[in-house]
Parts: structure tokens; sequence; C-alpha cells
């Protein structure tokens, strides 16, 4: 008897000290500025993130001054850009011979649509592949234009998206200022400053005379300046504007070589660097559309 109690004494001992190891791992894993492992079911692990050279999101403006012609035209654009040579070449060629793409369609403050979700592209096949999803996709129309909410949505995108890249860069194409949502400017700081660049696409495709302290309804003179100051920013961000829908091809195929291996092919495109020449009112599409329509967003 007094064997097995003091045996049973041992082992309320060794229990105890057990339990005492395993409340100090604890405490310690959830200890300030540790992290605690995350848990998998049984015969499971992580799933570890796809390094790449660039996580790329394509956000495209698709607001109601783009009618569904320039809408077809963007597409194929961005298409034609996916088949070309220089554009596969820039992909395989560039960090771990891969990339990271979602190409985001978007309008007013609240009107995002994803069109294609994060797809990885690491072979001419599967450059092919989603050049042929980005024409297949049925046109979309969105009233309103928010760069900022575009760049507020695309931000989130990149959390858990499953992918690292060397990179992580916004390519906006728009016809017009912001004129709902935040100040473009409050947008475009918070995605700096989470080391996301920037980069601008504006679309200086209308032609018609400037009669208006603004410029025409939806358009303004110097759009190609408004993105520089206002829009991009980031570490290399750059802006290349587009004057003709009959240049959006290449302008589109130049930039992508731009953002995906950081040189550019013949012939060289006007390129505008961002805060290049004088600043200009970050707020004039909010003014426009308070003097069209009245109110605030």
């Amino acid at each position: 008897m007094r064997r097995n109690a003091r045996s049973s004494r041992g082992i309320s001992a060794l229990a105890a000290l057990l339990c005492a190891g395993l409340t100090g791992a604890a405490a310690a894993q959830s200890a300030p500025g540790q992290t605690t492992p995350s848990l998998t079911a049984p015969g499971q692990t992580a799933k570890p993130e796809i390094r790449v050279g660039v996580e790329l999101i394509l956000a495209v403006d698709v607001s109601r001054s783009i009618d569904p012609i320039e809408q077809t035209i963007q597409r194929r654009g961005y298409a034609a850009a996916f088949r070309s040579p220089e554009v596969q070449a820039a992909i395989l060629e560039g960090g771990w011979g891969r990339v990271a793409i979602t190409y985001l369609e978007w309008g007013g403050a609240a009107n995002q649509v994803v069109l294609i979700p994060w797809t990885l592209i690491d072979s001419r096949a599967a450059a092919d592949r989603f050049a042929a999803r980005i024409e297949a996709e049925p046109l979309t129309s969105l009233s309103r234009t928010s760069i900022s909410g575009a760049i507020r949505y695309a931000v989130r995108l990149f959390d858990g998206n499953g992918y690292r890249g060397l990179r992580r860069v916004i390519d906006i194409s728009g016809d017009g200022p912001n004129n709902a949502g935040e100040p473009v400017t409050v947008a475009r700081d918070a995605a700096v400053a989470q080391r996301i660049t920037l980069n601008g696409l504006p679309l200086m495709t209308n032609t018609d005379e400037v009669t208006t302290p603004f410029g025409n309804w939806g358009n303004i003179p110097h759009l190609d300046r408004y993105y520089a100051d206002c829009v991009i920013g980031g570490p290399g961000a750059f802006s290349l504007p587009v004057t003709s829908w009959e240049a959006f091809p290449g302008a589109v195929r130049r930039k992508m070589v731009l953002e995906l291996a950081g040189r550019m092919p013949a012939p060289r495109a006007r390129v505008v660097p961002a805060q290049a020449e004088a600043p200009v009112d970050c707020l004039i599409g909010e003014k426009m559309w308070r003097q069209r329509w009245g109110g605030g967003n």
C-alpha cells in the first residue's frame, strides 16, 4: 500500500509538471510579438504561397462614359497584349518565370466586378488562355467614376490571394477624374504605404473642344497630369497616356512590358513619371459633379 501511494504521488507530480510545461508553452506562443502556429486538420499541411515575379491587378474603367464599342476595344486590347510575344517574354523572363494576375472592372465607389480572379500565368499557353477569358466574358457597365473606390477594392484583393510577388502593382485605366467616394489621393497614399505601386493608363480619347472651366462633362484637359499628380504612386510608378482608341492595344502592350519586366519595346511611347509637372486639382472631378448635379458624393 505504501508503495502504491508513493507511486500515485509520483504520477501526480509528473502530471503537474507536464501541465505546467504545456501551460508555459501556450503562454509563450501567445506572448506579444509572437505568432501562434496555425492549426490544420489531421493529415493536412498549410498551403504555401506561390512565389511570382509580380502580383498585378488590371483595374479597368467601365463607367458609362465608356460605351460598349470602347469597352470591346479595351477587352481586345488586353487580350492582344497577353497573346503578344513581348508580354509573354516579359512574363517568362521575369522573376520566377511566372506572374499572378487578376482582371478587375470598376465604376462607382461600391461598383467593382472581378472579371477574372487571381490566375497564375507561367507559360505561353497560360497567357493565351487568360486572353481568351477576357474576350469571353460579357460586357459590364457601371455608374459613376470612383478611382479611389477601385484602389481600395484592389488593395484588399492582395490579402490571402495565395501568391507572394517580388512586387505588387495595380494598373488603373480610366477616361476621367475621380467623382465619387473618398478623395483619390487618400486611397492612393494608403496603398503606397503598403508598398503597392499604382500605375496609370489615362484614356485621353475625347478630342472635343473644351467649352467649360472643367472641360466637357466627364472629361478634363490634361488627364495625363491628373493621373501623374493624383493617382499614381509607389516605387517606379508611371503613367502612359492613350490619345486615341487606335493606339490603345499598343499602349497596353508597352505598359504591361514595363510592369512585368521593367523594359519597353520599340517604338517608345511618351511616359509621364510621377509628379512630372505643376500639380493639378485632385478634387476637380468632385467639383465637376457638384457643378452639374449639386450635392455631395
